[in-house]
């Protein structure tokens, strides 16, 4: 009896661990789909959705983290082939950038820009503070409404 908690309990965490690094990599330039994993595992059901809103949101922000560290300490190399973004999806949403300020932020979450803004914001010295806010209501908000829709409670 022992051994099948002590079981349950590391499948717990791995699931748990999984969920975070899935939505890490999802909040950097690499391709990983932590919608899928979450909802997954809000299927499955052996989780209270909660902590998985807050693992994969912890997990997506601090991806962000990167992206916006990434953007303030490296952009003199955004002309160099390896840079994680392209050059037009920088320019596009440092563009959005400057036109909408910081309140930009509020679309990291959309998959298709959203990483090129939190670059835009480190390359245009955002203050940590702030971006941590913005980007961590968006990432929270994006996976509560996928948590209720998944489990119907809307």
């Amino acid at each position: 009896m022992a051994t099948r908690a002590l079981t349950g309990n590391v499948e717990d965490l791995l699931s748990l661990a999984g969920v975070f690094a899935i939505a890490f990599v999802a909040a950097t330039i690499l391709p990983a789909q932590s919608e899928a994993a979450l909802v997954g595992l809000l299927v499955l059901g052996k989780q209270p959705p909660v902590l998985l809103v807050i693992v994969a949101t912890i997990g997506n922000v601090l991806g962000s983290v990167t992206n916006w560290l990434l953007g303030r300490w490296v952009e003199h190399y955004r002309h160099r082939r390896w840079f994680p973004v392209s050059e037009q999806a920088l320019d596009r949403a440092t563009g959005w950038y400057r036109r909408w300020g910081r309140w930009s932020l509020l679309l990291s979450w959309a998959p298709i820009g959203g990483d090129a803004l939190t670059v835009a914001a480190g390359v245009l010295r955002e203050p940590f503070w702030s971006f941590l806010l913005l980007v961590t209501i968006a990432k929270a908000g994006r996976y509560m409404v996928l948590t209720v829709i998944t489990l119907g409670l809307l």
